[in-house]
Parts: C-alpha cells; structure tokens; sequence
C-alpha cells in the first residue's frame, strides 16, 4: 500500500501563492499518471492538473497560466505551484496517484490539504 502525504496548505489572499507537495512512500518512477484533484463544498471532486510518467502535464481551463505542476522523482513528490489564486480556488486539494501492477491499476489518494483564498 502507497501512503501519499500532502501539504502546504493554508489561508492566503486573492493573487497569493501557494505551493502544494505530495510525497509517496514508493518512487514515482513506477506510478504512470499522478493528479492534482479539489473539492470545494457542495461540488464534485474535480481534475486540477495531471502529470504523466514522460513528464507530460494536463491542466483543467480554469488553471491554465496559473498552476504548475511538476514531479522530482529523487525525492517521490509532485507538487503544484498556484499563482494568482482566487476565491474560486477555494477547496480542498487531493493528490493522486495511479500505478500499475501485474496489469491492474491501482489508485491511492492523500488525505487532502485545504487551500482557502480569501481577504
């Protein structure tokens, strides 16, 4: 079982920073996808950002120009730089990841970090 650990977190004002890390127990050389998800209250878990194991990264349109996601293998965490947060940013941010093994994929989630962007 791989434990996935988020953080950073917290309370910033509208266009603040926040930068989250996930750190797994294993390397991520042997995840194929890992994902930023958040959920907001009264609203559907959503995809942020994913990136895959060529490195390759996908962002959701309300995002776009304003998050970064990266990987560093050596140290087996992904995190998300958020720039120019808005109040719609508000949420609470799950990382992913996705691995498979003897053919079957298999998904472990972080207990979640909250982001709340407010003045």
């Amino acid at each position: 079982q791989v434990q996935v650990v988020e953080s950073g977190g917290g309370l910033v004002q509208p266009g603040g920073s926040l930068r989250l890390s996930c750190t797994a127990s294993e390397s991520l050389a042997s995840m194929y996808d890992m994902g930023w998800y958040r959920q907001a209250p009264g609203k559907e878990r959503e995809l942020v950002a994913s990136i895959s194991v060529d490195t390759s990264t996908n962002y959701a349109d309300s995002v776009k120009g304003r998050f970064t996601m990266s990987r560093d293998n050596g140290k087996n965490t992904v995190t998300l730089q958020m720039n120019s947060l808005k109040p719609e940013d508000t949420a609470v941010y799950f990382c992913n990841l996705r691995q498979v093994v003897l053919g079957t994929v298999r998904t472990y989630w972080g207990q979640g970090t909250q982001v709340t962007v407010s003045s």
